[in-house]
């Protein structure tokens, strides 16, 4: 099992960044695959990024592909998620979770454990 907790949210205007970090407990962290999901209000929860166990294969969605980058530390137990020219359509709260999947999952139910979500509210 594996706990997560996030930060790094905030309120940013547009066109700015935000780095989110995502601390996970335990020693068995470099055998989850990471992702990074958000839910705005009304809207279904979606992944944003993902990265394999040793880091070196990732996934964006196409509206953040160039602006985000996803990056692991295994020997610091943390998955950033680094954000560049935000936008308002990105505000939502941003989730981080752990899949025991081998390969990349970007949909919610790949993913077992979740942490509790920070807030990233961007202002036009």
């Amino acid at each position: 099992q594996v706990q997560l907790v996030e930060s790094g949210g905030g309120l940013v205007q547009a066109g700015g960044s935000l780095r989110l970090s995502c601390a996970a407990s335990g020693r068995t962290f470099s055998s989850y695959g990471m992702g990074w999901f958000r839910q705005a209000p009304g809207k279904e929860r979606e992944c944003v990024a993902a990265i394999n166990r040793s880091g070196g294969t990732t996934y964006y969605v196409d509206s953040v592909k160039g602006r985000f980058t996803i990056s692991r530390d295994n020997a610091k137990n943390t998955v950033y998620l680094q954000m560049n020219s935000l936008k308002p359509e990105d505000t939502a709260v941003y989730y981080c979770a752990a899949s025991t999947f081998q390969s990349i999952v970007p949909i919610r139910t790949g993913y077992a454990y979740w942490g509790q979500g920070t807030q990233v509210t961007v202002s036009s």
